[in-house]
């Protein structure tokens, strides 16, 4: 996914000498091509994010179109507060690209996964949040990301995801896209999830229970109308994320399906507990209940629990 990103992304860096890359000490042989087009327009900040922050908000101020690229918790957490002063309240278009969301580095531990990144960046005025779902969709982003004009936050996943789209999608910001149609449940995911949810589909089917699966791709701005198609056309609504349940795509959801006055069953699938475990992405999406096999055991069993009330 990352390597899909950057790779749109340094056609236009080639084309447009306004493109500046930055980084905080990483992806050393992803800047490589970077380099040899233009030296002048890359530049290895160091393990300094809030620096590099502040200096992204200078350039564009400028007229420059910064992309900043760091792992999930240093772009986002360490320098929060560069972020919301210098970049979001001033609606500069600066990007934040952002490798390793959820899980993805789960063997280096707390400290590498990001679980809170998305709560804290939509939270931020004016700030555009979208999450590819596979390669395909990164290179997407990566063109419309260069065409939109003001802060966003992308955030991907690592590398060697599996992928959903067989050619690139056309995709728009704000606009969910409904990879499958069912009648029973709608499966609103994001990220890696989004192919998680896939998965749970088919288990669910040969159960007989039919499900819509919507690739959130975009949290901010969130798609209503689909939410609101959703609400009107399944008896429940799941959420599934690699992130914490507090914040995400989840929470996103319930403020507009509550305010709708929605009726029937709502669940959100993500990390909601101490996460004490150490151990591979797979691993830890096992663990918190977020692989395929999980997530439609327990959706059959609400499904069930709800069944015998009503009887």
């Amino acid at each position: 996914m990352r390597t899909s990103f950057f790779s749109a992304l340094e056609l236009l860096y080639a084309q447009d000498r306004d493109v500046v890359v930055m980084t905080a000490d990483l992806g050393y042989k992803l800047f490589d091509p970077f380099k040899e087009i233009d030296a002048e327009r890359f530049y290895n900040m160091g393990v300094a994010e809030a620096n590099m922050i502040g200096v992204a908000a200078g350039l564009a101020l400028c007229g420059k179109k910064v992309y900043c690229y760091s792992i999930c918790p240093f772009l986002v957490m360490r320098p929060f507060e560069q972020i919301r002063i210098d970049v979001a309240y001033h609606d500069l278009d600066v990007k934040l690209v952002a490798v390793g969301g959820g899980l993805a580095y789960g063997l280096e531990g707390i400290t590498h996964h990001g679980l809170e990144d998305i709560a804290l960046m939509r939270s931020l005025p004016n700030m555009t949040v979208v999450v590819p779902a596979d390669p395909k969709e990164a290179a997407s982003f990566a063109r419309l990301s260069y065409n939109h004009r003001g802060p966003m936050y992308v955030r991907l996943c690592h590398t060697n995801e599996p992928s959903i789209h067989e050619d690139e999608p056309e995709i728009k910001i704000g606009k969910a896209t409904v990879l499958l149609e069912g009648t029973d449940v709608a499966l609103l995911a994001v990220g890696r999830m989004v192919y998680s949810a896939m998965q749970a589909a088919s288990i669910l089917g040969s159960n007989g229970i039919t499900a819509s699966v919507i690739n959130m791709h975009t949290i901010k701005p969130l798609d209503m109308d689909t939410i609101e198609k959703c609400c009107a056309g399944h008896d429940a609504i799941f959420t599934i994320e690699e992130h914490s349940i507090v914040g995400g795509l989840g929470s996103a959801v319930a403020e507009v399906i509550s305010e709708r006055g929605y009726q029937g069953i709502f669940k959100r699938f993500g990390v909601d507990r101490t996460r004490k475990y150490v151990g591979c992405a797979d691993y830890l999406r096992e663990k918190h209940g977020l692989n395929p096999e999980a997530i439609a055991e327990n959706i059959k069993a609400i499904l069930r629990e709800r069944r015998q009330d009503g009887n």
